[in-house]
């Protein structure tokens, strides 16, 4: 894991993701151990029947599992997703979604970030597993070619 954690304001973080800040996705916690957030149901991001939308729930996932990904980083590194799998568990029909992004694993190359996404009653509607690469940047003493 990162040995500390960069000093960034939470709506900093939200608003260098332009997408994710059009949704109405908040951060309410980010560190290297975990970073929460979530997403209001909104009619505009549903399908059929007033359900939100796959596309809404995994860009929340994406978004708080980015920052995850970011707060795991050696210094001067970036990350960019390179996959992503999401398992749709209940519909979402109001109020909001809350994500709780944990690391897997953090390496050199490849950081593993695990998000839970529940509803207001505490219900499980999804879970994502999505890889970032490690771009730039090594931890002291560590090979190029680590994972």
């Amino acid at each position: 894991m990162a040995s500390s954690e960069p000093s960034v304001p939470l709506a900093d973080l939200v608003a260098a993701m332009p997408f994710a800040a059009s949704l109405g996705v908040e951060l309410h916690e980010a560190g290297a151990e975990r970073v929460t957030g979530s997403l209001p149901w909104s009619p505009r991001a549903c399908t059929v029947g007033g359900v939100l939308h796959g596309g809404a729930l995994m860009a929340l996932a994406d978004s708080v599992g980015a920052v995850c990904a970011f707060f795991n980083l050696p210094p001067g590194a970036g990350t960019s997703t390179v996959e992503s799998k999401t398992n749709f568990l209940r519909p979402v029909t109001g109020g909001r979604v809350h994500a709780t992004a944990r690391p897997l694993h953090a390496g050199g190359t490849l950081v593993v970030v695990q998000t839970e996404l529940r509803d207001d009653a505490d219900r499980l509607v999804g879970h994502t597993t999505q890889t970032q690469i490690v771009r730039g940047g090594r931890r002291s003493g560590e090979a190029a070619d680590t994972a």
